[in-house]
């Protein structure tokens, strides 16, 4: 979408311009029909594909050593252990994060959000 699209209006909750109220105050709404009242709003949009990809580090290699690689083979990466990795929305870096894991599985917690300026 570029910035001469037409964009969809979020709604003013509760008329204070979508301000957080001070000291963790309530709106006068419940969270959950505030939860229910966004994602109604953005239902429009849940069925577009988005690519989202997580990168620990990257390694530079010509095709042979690539094909040389076999199971247990280790890859140097240009990272280092605990390092923060990238997160990429559509190929556009949106946060930085690190590695967990949650019940045997492998996640990725972010920790930085990247405000990128619009040209």
């Amino acid at each position: 979408m570029s910035d001469n699209d037409s964009r969809l209006a979020l709604p003013d909750l509760e008329g204070n311009n979508g301000a957080l109220p001070p000291n963790g105050a309530s709106l006068g709404t419940s969270d959950s029909e505030l939860v229910n009242r966004g994602a109604a709003d953005l239902e429009a949009v849940f069925d577009v594909p988005v690519k989202v990809s997580a990168v620990l580090g990257r390694a530079r290699m010509e095709v042979g050593e690539l094909l040389r690689l076999g199971p247990g083979a280790v890859l140097e990466l240009d990272r280092k252990v605990g390092e923060a990795i990238d997160i990429y929305v559509n190929d556009r870096l949106v946060a930085r994060g690190e590695v967990v894991l949650v019940e045997e599985k492998l996640g990725v917690t972010m920790t930085e959000i990247i405000k990128a300026e619009r040209s």
